[in-house]
């Protein structure tokens, strides 16, 4: 018996129809990231909550593990029950914990409240990404990735900007926030549930080219067994490199200003305009690299020179922590161009990842996927905890910390070499793997 609220489609949606319901996807990782931010009551809730720094730590680390495994598990639920039929229930669920947020009154409370919302949210989603793979062809797959990345960026951006807004009307109270954020998530929600579609599994396990081309589909009588994708070295090229690549982008994320006003002695209002311009160019990169990336169907060129800049980038900046002081203008100029380089690598990455992953089996996007949800989620863990104990090893020294990215950014590099892939532009339709079957795809709207 079906569910009423997913709606399956047995024919490829083309035009309008498909980018809606991209829309609706890279809407949900956006409202899904949105759920996780807390980072703008922080303060707040240490004087509220009488927690100290190191112990709201912890919180987040045990709360970002148990987002990590809810991500694994729920890649897997995804391939085999479908993208929509888990993702709604769970992000109404999401919405709820956001309420639930108010009702904390020590650090204990918000363990178990930051534990439960992670690892739901974790589940939820670990659909979003599949469904970009499902409703975006190769021939359009890493801007489609770009769009998605934004999700993640623009919530940090979304939750400052309410923060900022709506806390003075309500005398500083950190639940206010939560009530706000329980109530855009519940109607975006909605909004995502009237407007989103699955594809049926016989159309999950198609390789698209295009809108309207064909390359190829899964044996469907054979057995969905996740291991498969971890019987290919190319596979786990990408799982290690991407851990290693991830180092640097988790540590600007979570810790960028931090490590600004602690090494330039800048404030926390021109750490945050540094960083600003960091994600600016970042979101920019993101969408003109992978339309780019697109265009040639190229995906390991993009990653290993941007990379390669990345670490040309990354060097000079290391070496302007040498500095007692540096403009901030040199300081933004060097973090725009860092979060340039990384969003060169990224989109085009997403884009191959998911191909390779789809050429050992369509129908594992979701187990694909969730691998690197939780792999995310534990990168930013390990930078959580040991980021700030080397920093603290070194007597308040950023340095021996960014040479740990510098080094986990080098690493990745000899890593591209071993994904699948053409490194030059051919005029011919890419190929898979022997094993994935020819089959014609129906077009309709």
């Amino acid at each position: 018996m079906g569910l009423s609220y997913v709606r399956e489609l047995d024919e490829y949606p083309t035009g309008s129809r498909r980018i809606k319901i991209l829309a609706m996807a890279v809407l949900a990782i956006l409202i899904g990231s949105y759920e996780a931010q807390i980072a703008p009551v922080v303060p707040l809730l240490e004087h509220d909550l009488h927690m100290s720094l190191a112990v709201y730590g912890g919180i987040s680390a045990i709360a970002v593990l148990a987002g990590g495994v809810a991500s694994m598990f729920g890649g897997r639920l995804v391939d085999n029950v479908g993208r929509v039929r888990l993702l709604i229930p769970l992000m109404l669920a999401t919405s709820i914990c956001c309420f639930g947020m108010t009702l904390v009154h020590n650090s204990t409370h918000l363990l178990i409240a930051r534990i439960v919302l992670a690892f739901i949210d974790g589940m939820a989603m670990a659909g979003t990404a599949p469904l970009v793979r499902d409703f975006a062809p190769r021939l359009g797959r890493a801007q489609a990735f770009g769009f998605w990345t934004w999700g993640p960026v623009g919530a940090n951006f979304m939750a400052a900007l309410i923060a900022s807004t709506t806390l003075p009307l309500f005398n500083d109270s950190w639940r206010s926030q939560f009530v706000i954020m329980g109530a855009i998530s519940l109607v975006i929600s909605l909004v995502i549930a009237v407007n989103i579609a699955d594809l049926s599994p016989r159309l999950r396990a198609q390789i698209l080219r295009s809108e309207q081309e064909a390359l190829g589909a899964a044996d469907e009588q054979k057995p969905l067994r996740a291991l498969e994708l971890f019987k290919h070295r190319h596979i786990w090229a990408h799982v290690v490199a991407i851990s290693l690549w991830l180092i640097v982008y988790m540590t600007v994320s979570l810790l960028g200003q931090t490590m600004l006003v602690d090494s330039f002695g800048v404030s926390v209002a021109k750490a945050s305009s540094i960083m600003s311009a960091f994600w600016i160019l970042d979101l920019v990169a993101l969408i003109v690299v992978g339309r780019i990336s697109d265009k040639l169907q190229l995906r390991k060129p993009f990653s290993l020179i941007g990379t390669l800049l990345g670490v040309v980038v990354m060097i000079y900046f290391i070496s302007l922590m040498g500095r007692s002081t540096a403009p901030v203008t040199e300081l933004m100029i060097a973090g725009a161009l860092l979060g340039a380089t990384l969003a060169m690598a990224y989109a085009p990455w997403m884009a191959n990842y998911s191909e390779n992953a789809e050429d050992v089996d369509p129908r594992l996007q979701g187990t694909a996927w969730g691998v690197f949800g939780f792999l995310t989620k534990f990168v930013a863990c390990l930078v959580l905890v040991v980021c700030p104990i080397v920093v603290k090893a070194s007597l308040g020294s950023w340095q021996p910390w960014l040479y740990v990215c510098l080094a986990g950014m080098v690493l990745f590099i000899p890593a591209v070499f071993l994904f699948h892939g053409p490194w030059r532009r051919s005029e011919r339709p890419a190929t898979v793997e022997p094993a994935v079957a020819k089959t014609p795809v129906e077009a309709g709207d």
